[in-house]
């Protein structure tokens, strides 16, 4: 079935019949009538007026006398008057039939003037003239608001970061554009359907529920996608809504079209009420913005695929155990900054040599499958080069000469401690990374930090010794977890600062990723508590 199969002809309106002698108006309504028109009537000016504001009229057959005001005044009034300025009025009188009459009601702004006796066909023919402007200004009309309401919901569907809010834009922009109620179908990379239903763009979209194979029995039954690129309409009979959703929320047939830019992915769908849709202009819209749609969802699927990939071998490169150690507690957090967010370069490390303890936390530059991978390298590295037994410091300047010679438009921070858990004894080596925060009995500080990044021609590293004393404990971050648009480093670190430690290391991260709550980058997080003397 054609999606317009049902549509009304676009070229009947309803008419207003004003004359205050009511044969005369049975005579003109039947004529429009027969023509396929509707008629509404009015015996006076003051008539004319509530009928204009109780229907949508698009006609006025208006004869010149009337029994409270002149015809001529009530179509230059309508004229003037905003709301009616295009309506079309064509005169009709049986007494002012002069040239100097008619000449004075088109110039007063009718569009044109008849006088009895008026012959049928003479008269429907006028009426098809007046209206062939009429409409083509009103198509044209609705047309570019159609087409400006595309443009709204395209930067909103392509500005959507992700796959809910992009379902949301679809309902919405689709409910605006066609002036109906509109839903949107869109599968996630995860292969869950949502369903998102907009009964008034002025109200918020809701997400409602449907059957996890929709899709699927939308293309088989209705929609002939199939496998296809490109899109497919379907008009789906009210009756049988109800084979794809429990709740269709209208009354009416409903229009679907699925539209897909890759073979072998998920279509998207969006649907309609039938009455949205006049002509093929409207359904070429359709068509661009489910087009629009099914590009938006493949760009994000992609994104969502790739942060998928480089996240699954971020994760896969941090420890998946931490070692046990004897007096000693360790606890660890990494946290991605959304579902949506690319990747970024943050790593941690804790290597047991032999009884000393090697402890790593680093940056590297950027949000991408490509940072994950230089992380992959520098953390290699780092195991290659701890094994070979250098000091931190060295560790670090080997790590800066394979950043500048294979990655020398990328940089990095690392903080790289050394621990002897039998005595407590600590050194901190640092390449540009953020200080240690340091706890012990109600008191906390920070560390020295410092050194040059790595991927810079030139070394440079700070080193710090300490002891952590029984009861202390050491936190190591990326700055992710202090970095806002909105507030300054140091009072984020201060703020850092003053959150007490408590004597529990895991307590202790949950509390610090609670209190800054989400984050715009990635946050690894690492902290030593000496839990008893040796």
């Amino acid at each position: 079935m054609s999606p317009l199969s049902t549509a009304a002809r676009a070229d009947l309106v309803t008419a207003l019949v004003v004359d205050d002698n009511d044969t005369k108006r049975y005579i003109i309504g039947s004529w429009l009538r027969r023509a396929g028109h509707t008629v509404i009537e009015a015996a006076s000016a003051a008539q004319t007026w509530e009928r204009l504001a109780e229907h949508n009229v698009e006609l006025v057959i208006l004869d010149v006398r009337l029994p409270d005001m002149s015809g001529i005044e009530v179509c230059e009034r309508i004229k003037t008057t905003a709301e009616y300025a295009s309506l079309p009025v064509i005169h009709i009188s049986a007494t002012a039939i002069d040239s100097a009459d008619r000449t004075h009601g088109l110039r007063q702004g009718a569009d044109a003037y008849m006088t009895d006796p008026i012959d049928p066909e003479e008269f429907l023919a006028t009426v098809q003239a007046v209206l062939r402007y009429y409409l083509a200004r009103r198509r044209a009309e609705r047309t570019a608001g159609r087409l400006a309401a595309l443009t709204r919901a395209t930067l909103e569907i392509n500005s959507a970061g992700n796959l809910d809010r992009l379902a949301a834009a679809t309902a919405t922009g689709a409910a605006e554009i066609f002036g109906v109620r509109a839903s949107s179908f869109i599968m996630s990379v995860d292969g869950r359907l949502r369903r998102t239903v907009c009964l008034d763009p002025a109200l918020p979209p809701e997400p409602r529920g449907c059957p996890p194979d929709a899709l699927e029995q939308l293309s088989r039954r209705f929609v002939p996608l199939g496998e296809s690129t490109g899109s497919a309409v379907a008009r789906v009979p009210y009756a049988r809504l109800g084979e794809i959703v429990a709740d269709p929320n209208t009354e009416q047939d409903a229009v679907f079209i699925m539209a897909r830019t890759l073979p072998g992915r998920p279509p998207i769908c969006i649907a309609l009420e039938a009455g949205g849709l006049a002509n093929e202009e409207d359904l070429n819209l359709l068509r661009q913005l489910a087009q629009t749609v099914a590009l938006a969802v493949e760009a994000l699927r992609s994104y969502a695929e790739e942060h998928t990939v480089a996240l699954t071998l971020q994760r896969s490169l941090l420890p998946s155990l931490l070692p046990e150690v004897a007096g000693w507690t360790f606890a660890v957090r990494y946290e991605p900054a959304s579902e949506q967010a690319e990747v970024g370069g943050d790593f941690y490390e804790i290597i047991d040599l032999d009884g000393t303890l090697l402890i790593a936390i680093g940056d590297v530059q950027g949000h991408s499958l490509h940072a994950a991978t230089v992380m992959a390298e520098l953390r290699h590295a780092l195991r290659a080069f701890a094994d070979e037994g250098h000091d931190a410091a060295t560790i670090l300047e080997r790590l800066n000469s394979v950043m500048h010679r294979y990655h020398d438009d990328q940089s990095a921070t690392v903080c790289l401690l050394t621990l002897d858990p039998r005595t407590g004894d600590l050194e901190l080596a640092g390449a540009g990374h953020l200080p240690a925060l340091f706890h012990h009995d109600d008191r906390a500080w920070y560390g020295k930090g410092g050194g040059i990044l790595l991927g810079f021609p030139v070394s440079g590293v700070d080193v710090e010794n300490t002891t952590v004393p029984p009861g202390g404990a050491v936190a190591l971050y990326t700055d992710g977890l202090i970095e806002d648009r909105d507030v300054s480093l140091s009072d984020n670190l201060e703020r850092l600062r003053q959150m007490p430690f408590g004597g529990d290391a895991e307590a202790y991260c949950d509390r610090v990723l609670g209190e800054f709550g989400h984050r715009e980058d990635d946050v690894a997080l690492i902290v030593l508590h000496r839990t008893a003397p040796p």
